[in-house]
C-alpha cells in the first residue's frame, strides 16, 4: 500500500474514533471537529514517529505532547476546558491491544507473559502522561515568559 493511502486511512480511522468519542461522553457540538483535529494531529505524529523507528515510548510521548499544546490552544479559542479536548484525543492512543494481551496472558495462567505486556501497557501509559504533562509546563512556561517581557516593555515605554 503506498504511503498516501496509508496516510488517509490513518487520518480517516483517527478523526473518526476521536470525533465518536466525543459524542459518546457528550462533547458540545461546536468543538467535536477540533477534539477530532486534535485526536487526528496525535496519532500522525504517532504514526509517524513508529515508521521512523523511535520506539513505542518516544512515539506515544510526542503523540501526547501534541495533544497537550492543542488542547490548551483549542480550549483557548473556543474557551472552554482543555480537558473537552484532552479526552478524545487520547482514544487513538489508548494501548488497547497490549491491555487485551495482558487480560489473555493473566486468564490462561501465563504469569510471566502477562507481566511483560502489563510492563508495555504502564509505560505507555506512563509515557502518555508525561507527554500531557511536558505539554502543560510548557505551555505555562510559555505564557509566563510572554507575560514577563510585557510587563517590562511596558515599564519602560511609560
Amino acid at each position: 500500500m503506498s504511503f498516501g493511502i496509508e496516510l488517509l486511512i490513518n487520518i480517516a480511522f483517527a478523526y473518526l474514533a476521536s470525533a465518536g468519542f466525543a459524542l459518546t461522553i457528550n462533547v458540545p457540538r461546536r468543538v467535536i471537529n477540533l477534539a477530532g483535529i486534535s485526536g487526528v494531529t496525535s496519532w500522525i505524529i504517532y504514526w509517524l514517529a513508529m515508521r521512523a523507528s523511535m520506539g513505542r515510548l518516544l512515539s506515544n510521548l510526542l503523540g501526547s505532547f501534541a495533544i497537550g499544546i492543542l488542547g490548551i490552544v483549542f480550549a483557548r479559542m473556543k474557551k472552554c476546558p482543555a480537558t473537552v479536548f484532552y479526552i478524545p484525543a487520547i482514544v487513538p492512543l489508548v494501548p488497547g491491544v497490549p491491555a487485551y494481551q495482558a487480560v489473555r496472558e493473566l486468564t490462561s495462567g501465563n504469569l510471566r507473559g502477562a507481566n511483560d505486556a502489563v510492563l508495555r501497557v504502564i509505560i505507555v501509559t506512563g509515557s502518555i502522561a508525561l507527554g500531557m504533562l511536558l505539554s502543560s509546563m510548557c505551555v505555562e512556561i510559555f505564557f509566563r515568559i510572554k507575560k514577563f517581557y510585557k510587563n517590562k516593555s511596558n515599564k519602560y515605554n511609560n
